[in-house]
C-alpha cells in the first residue's frame, strides 16, 4: 500500500506540473491494474480490499482527469465508468467525492451543464462533504462553474459565497486525502471564480479573481497558472482592453502553450481578438506572436 501511495503522489505532482498527457493516462491505468492485482490475493483483510479498491479508484480518477485535461472527452467518459465502480466498491466518501466531483467538471467542458450538476450533486451530498468544509467549498466552487455556463449570475454568486464561507471555516491541521490538499486552495477558488464569471460574461468580476488567483497561486502549479492567465486575458479583451488582453496572453510561457487544454484557449482567444478588432494593432501582434511561438513550439 504505501509503494501504492507513493506512485499516486508523484502522480499527483506530475499532473501540476504537466497535465493532460496521455502518458499519464496511461500511466495510472497500469497503477489501478497493479491495485486491482492486489486485491485478488485471498489473504487480503476487508480492510486492506477496501484500500486497494480505493486506491484504484484514485488512479482511475486521475486517468480520467488527465483525458478531461487532454481533450480526450470519450476516454474520459469511459474511465469515469470504471473509476466511479470501484469508488464505490471501497466505500470511501473521499474518493467517491474526486470521482464525482471530476464527472462534473467532464461534463461542464462539454458543454452539458445539466449532466454537470447532477454529477456534482452526488459528489456534494457525500458523507464528507457535510463533514469537512473544505470538500464542502470545492464542491460549492464547482457549482458555480457549472452555473457559469447557464449564465445565472445569482446561482454563481450564491454558490461562490458558500464555497468562501466552507473554506473559511476548514481547518488547516485537518488529515485530508493528498489529492485535495495538493491543490485546493483560496487561488484554485478564486479561479473556479473566474471561470464561472467568464463563462456567464461579468468580466470585471472575472478579471479580479484572476488576480488574486494569480497572487496566491503556489509554484509548482504551472498549468493551473496558465489557464488562470489566459482566462484573465479573455476577461481583459470582454472589456476591450486590446492591448492588456494581448500583453496578458503573450506571457504565457511558450513550453506551457502547448498543453492542449491552453492551446485551445488561446486559440478562441485569437478568434475573438480577431472578431472584435481584425487588423487593429494588438491583432497584428498576436498573430505575429502567436504564428512564431507555435512555429518553434511544434
Amino acid at each position: 500500500m504505501q509503494q501504492l501511495q507513493a506512485r499516486f503522489a508523484e502522480v499527483v505532482a506530475s499532473d501540476h506540473r504537466h497535465g493532460g498527457r496521455l502518458s499519464i493516462e496511461t500511466r495510472v491505468g497500469q497503477l489501478a491494474d497493479k491495485a486491482l492485482a492486489l486485491q485478488e490475493h485471498g489473504t487480503a483483510t476487508q480492510r486492506i480490499r477496501a484500500q486497494l479498491y480505493a486506491s484504484a479508484a484514485s488512479f482511475m480518477s486521475s486517468a480520467m482527469w488527465a483525458a478531461i485535461d487532454g481533450r480526450r472527452f470519450d476516454a474520459a467518459l469511459q474511465h469515469h465508468q470504471k473509476a466511479a465502480s470501484l469508488a464505490a466498491m471501497s466505500g470511501d466518501s473521499g474518493i467517491q467525492f474526486r470521482v464525482w466531483s471530476h464527472a462534473g467538471s467532464l461534463y461542464r467542458h462539454l458543454s452539458r451543464p445539466g449532466d454537470a450538476l447532477a454529477a456534482n450533486d452526488v459528489a456534494r451530498n457525500l458523507p464528507i462533504a457535510r463533514r469537512d468544509p473544505l470538500f464542502a467549498s470545492l464542491g460549492h466552487a464547482r457549482h458555480a462553474a457549472i452555473h457559469g455556463l447557464t449564465g445565472d449570475t445569482n446561482a454563481v454568486r450564491r454558490s461562490l459565497g458558500h464555497a468562501q464561507d466552507a473554506l473559511d471555516r476548514a481547518g488547516p491541521a485537518a488529515t485530508r486525502p493528498l489529492w485535495i490538499t495538493a491543490f485546493y486552495d483560496q487561488s484554485e477558488l478564486d479561479s473556479l471564480a473566474l471561470a464561472a464569471h467568464l463563462a456567464a460574461g461579468n468580466w470585471e468580476d472575472a478579471e479580479a479573481h484572476a488576480h488574486r488567483s494569480i497572487a496566491l497561486r503556489r509554484g509548482a502549479m504551472q498549468r493551473s497558472h496558465a489557464i488562470t492567465t489566459v482566462r484573465l486575458a479573455h476577461a481583459q479583451l470582454g472589456q476591450d482592453a486590446l492591448e492588456p488582453a494581448v500583453a496578458t496572453a503573450m506571457s504565457v510561457p511558450a513550453e506551457v502553450s502547448t498543453h492542449p487544454r491552453v492551446t485551445g484557449m488561446l486559440s478562441v482567444f485569437g478568434t475573438k481578438l480577431t472578431d472584435r478588432a481584425a487588423g487593429s494593432g494588438p491583432a497584428r501582434t498576436w498573430a505575429e506572436y502567436a504564428h512564431e511561438t507555435w512555429r518553434t513550439t511544434a
